[in-house]
């Protein structure tokens, strides 16, 4: 990959060195799940470097808790608003409430993993329908939004978060949903995570034009809530952390899982193009055998699955976006 984009920072670069010198005075950034974890880490680089930032998120005290957190060293105005993804009334809700306000960035962080067989109410396995199609209506919803942030004169951004466990399934559009074939909770992470992947692929197609560009992040292995379904044993039988709870080597902090994310939001590398995977603060290499841990699968940028996804997610939503 001669031409692979790479920035001057490394894998563990915290988030706020990402943003450091940068003026964001004047953008306005959502953040899905943004009151824990990377997210609100993402949160907190972006409005120390001067953006307005509305977290999204579905439970009002961490939310509330967190945006006290963020206004001690925030440049400007930090708020929330009530989303959840599992729920296609709740993404409606949010986009109505914002209305026909311009935004600048969307970061669709957000999200659950290898959480047991259940279904969202509007009928959708968990893991694909909250991460993906819920993510898909909110950014459908406020694509408008992005394209208004964008006449600024500063182009907007979409971040997708996917993560390596994408290489565990590509998208089956078969039986998405699992209602015909036996529920394995990797194998529907993995899923949900290509989905994620394809969609920066299919967003980015539909916008470039409109200066509206965007891009999948692998954030790297961090503990944090998203491992809210993983029994200590399975965690310790995975590798991730050993018989006296010590997270393995390798392990990001939430700060540093947040810099992908940031830097995808602002990078100046990253100016003209769309549509890539990033992780490390890099364009992602091809993944390998040798390497297992790194790298992007090719079925995760297939433009025509991308396409395929969409028209699906257009047909499970009720929404659209030329």
């Amino acid at each position: 990959m001669a031409d692979r984009i790479t920035s001057p920072f490394g894998p563990y670069t915290d988030a706020r060195d990402v943003v450091a010198g940068q003026d964001l005075s004047g953008k306005v950034a959502i953040v899905t799940g943004g009151a824990t974890g990377i997210g609100i880490e993402t949160a907190r680089a972006l409005a120390e470097a001067g953006a307005e930032v509305v977290i999204a998120a579905r439970k009002p005290d961490l939310a509330e808790a967190a945006v006290a957190d963020i206004r001690k060293t925030a440049k400007t105005e930090v708020g929330w608003s009530m989303l959840d993804l599992s729920s296609l009334a709740s993404v409606r809700a949010f986009a109505g409430r914002w209305g026909g306000r311009p935004l600048n960035l969307l970061i669709n962080n957000a999200g659950v993993m290898a959480c047991p067989l259940a279904y969202t109410e509007d009928g959708l396995e968990m893991q694909i329908g909250t991460n993906h199609f819920g993510h898909f209506l909110l950014s459908v919803l406020l694509a408008p939004n992005l394209v208004a942030g964008a006449k600024s004169g500063w182009g907007s951004r979409l971040v997708s978060l996917s993560s390596i466990g994408h290489r565990r399934s590509a998208m089956n559009f078969d039986d998405p949903h699992f209602r015909h074939r036996p529920y394995d909770k990797w194998e529907a992470y993995g899923q949900a995570k290509t989905a994620n992947a394809l969609f920066a692929v299919g967003f980015d197609r539909r916008f470039k034009d409109r200066d509206v560009r965007a891009f999948a992040v692998m954030p790297g292995g961090i503990m944090t809530p998203l491992q809210r379904h993983l029994p200590l044993e399975e965690q310790k039988a995975m590798g991730w952390i050993d018989d006296d709870g010590k997270v393995r080597d390798g392990f990001k902090t939430p700060a540093q899982g947040a810099s992908t994310s940031v830097w995808a939001a602002v990078g100046a590398e990253l100016d003209g193009t769309g549509g890539l995977y990033l992780e490390d603060l890099a364009q992602a290499v091809p993944w390998s055998k040798e390497h297992p841990w790194a790298g992007v699968m090719p079925y995760a940028l297939d433009p025509e699955a991308a396409e395929r996804l969409w028209a699906l997610s257009v047909t499970t939503t009720g929404a659209d976006a030329a």
